[in-house]
């Protein structure tokens, strides 16, 4: 499909890699793209491994499947790269994105012979520092979003706040340390 982003999401129950697709949904829905973010169901339980999926169009997106070809994938959870295969199906002309302290170097090993782009982020200590407590979905988003270009970072942001204020109406502490963790992200993935 022409100018359509495929993503994949991979992560484990609980660390908000489906409410991470929706919400990206979402939020390029309402600066004019065409969107799906969807998760894959399957005997979900916390800790177990899930996959969710976004498509990001200009044009009507007319196929709903799964994405067994993405553009991008993005691992939420690195501990799955010992047991899920990450990079099948992956565009060497995309990229992978994963939350992890390590150097790519390191993570490399772990992909199998994908040779495309390889960029990391520490979703943890982002999302420790801004929010006090490990919620990788949100430093996840702002990475994906700046690798990916699939929108402009302020029509993102402003969008972001405006559903992060719809969300935490009642807990303006919550959307501060969320727009900072977004930020934070964006700034420093690499």
């Amino acid at each position: 499909m022409k100018d359509c982003v495929e993503i994949r999401w991979h992560g484990r129950g609980g660390q908000g890699a489906k409410t991470a697709a929706l919400l990206l949904a979402d939020v390029a829905f309402k600066t004019g793209k065409y969107v799906q973010g969807f998760p894959e169901y399957g005997p979900e339980r916390m800790g177990a491994p899930i996959t969710a999926y976004n498509r990001i169009s200009p044009n009507v997106i007319r196929v709903h499947s799964n994405i067994d070809e993405p553009d991008y994938v993005v691992v939420v959870d690195e501990g799955l790269l010992e047991s899920v295969d990450v990079t099948k199906g992956l565009s060497e002309d995309g990229a992978i994105l994963i939350n992890t302290a390590k150097s790519k170097e390191e993570i490399k090993k772990h992909l199998k012979s994908y040779s495309g782009g390889i960029y990391t982020i520490d979703a943890r200590r982002v999302s420790v520092e801004c929010l006090g407590k490990y919620f990788p979905n949100t430093p996840m988003l702002a990475a994906i979003v700046k690798i990916t270009g699939v929108m402009e970072w302020g029509a993102f942001i402003k969008e972001m706040q405006i559903s992060f204020g719809h969300k935490f109406s009642s807990k303006p502490e919550v959307i501060n340390g969320n727009m900072n963790a977004l930020k934070k992200a964006y700034n420093q993935n690499k």
